[in-house]
C-alpha cells in the first residue's frame, strides 16, 4: 500500500488518500492455469472482506450506537462546525450510493452532498430507525455490487464525484475506510451523550 496525494480542485485544497495497487498478470504469455485461480481467490478474498466489514461489522456497530443514543440527541452537534449522528447517517448513505451504486453500477447520481451536512432535522420527519433502514438498504445494494465486480471492473477507471481516473478497486477501498471513520464518530457521540454505563 502506498500513500498518494490527490488535489481536489473544486474544494481548492489538497487531500491525502490511500491508493491500493492490485498486481495483475501483464506478460505476453497467457496466464497459467495456476495463476488464474490465485487471482480469482485474491479477488474473492479482498471483496469478501470489504463486504464483511460493511455488512457484518460497521452496520451493527451503528445500530447498537443508535440504541443507546438518547432520542433527542440525533441532531446534537458539539459545535456549529461539527456533524451530528443524523448528518453522518445521511452522509454515509449518500457516499455509498454515489461511489458504489452510481460510480460502479451506473445508477443515476442524484446526490446533494451539501445537504447531508446542513440538515438539522430528519427529512420528512424520519427518526433514527428510518435513517438507519435507508442506510442499511443502500449498503446491502452496494455489497451485492461489490461481490459481483470482476477483475476487469476493479481495474477500470471512472470519474466519481470530483475525482478523475478512480479505479473500481480504489472506489471500494475508499467506501470501506470512509465508512469505518464515521462509524467511530457515531459510536463516540453515542457514548458521550448516553453517559456512564452506555454498554458500547
Amino acid at each position: 500500500m502506498s500513500r498518494a496525494r490527490a488535489f481536489d480542485r473544486s474544494a481548492g485544497r489538497a487531500r491525502v488518500g490511500f491508493v491500493c495497487v492490485l498486481v495483475v498478470w501483464d506478460g505476453e504469455d497467457a496466464m497459467s492455469q495456476e495463476e488464474a485461480p490465485r487471482e480469482e481467490a485474491l479477488r474473492r478474498g479482498l471483496l469478501g472482506r470489504c463486504v464483511h466489514h460493511l455488512r457484518e461489522e460497521y452496520l451493527p456497530r451503528i445500530e447498537r450506537a443508535l440504541e443507546v443514543l438518547p432520542p433527542g440527541d440525533l441532531w446534537w452537534r458539539p459545535n456549529d462546525d461539527a456533524t451530528s449522528v443524523g448528518n453522518l447517517l445521511l452522509h454515509l448513505e449518500g457516499n455509498v450510493r454515489q461511489w458504489i451504486l452510481s460510480g460502479l453500477a451506473d445508477v443515476e447520481d442524484r446526490r446533494a452532498r451539501s445537504t447531508e451536512f446542513s440538515a438539522s432535522q430528519s427529512p420528512a420527519g424520519q427518526g433514527a430507525p428510518e435513517l438507519f433502514s435507508a442506510l442499511a438498504a443502500t449498503v446491502e445494494e452496494a455489497c451485492e455490487v461489490i461481490e459481483g465486480l470482476s477483475g476487469e471492473s476493479l481495474l477500470r477507471t471512472r470519474d466519481i464525484q470530483v475525482f478523475e481516473g478512480v479505479s473500481g478497486l480504489a472506489a471500494v477501498v475508499h467506501v470501506v475506510e470512509h465508512f469505518a471513520w464515521h462509524t467511530g464518530q457515531i459510536a463516540w457521540i453515542a457514548k458521550m451523550r448516553a453517559g456512564a454505563g452506555h454498554g458500547l
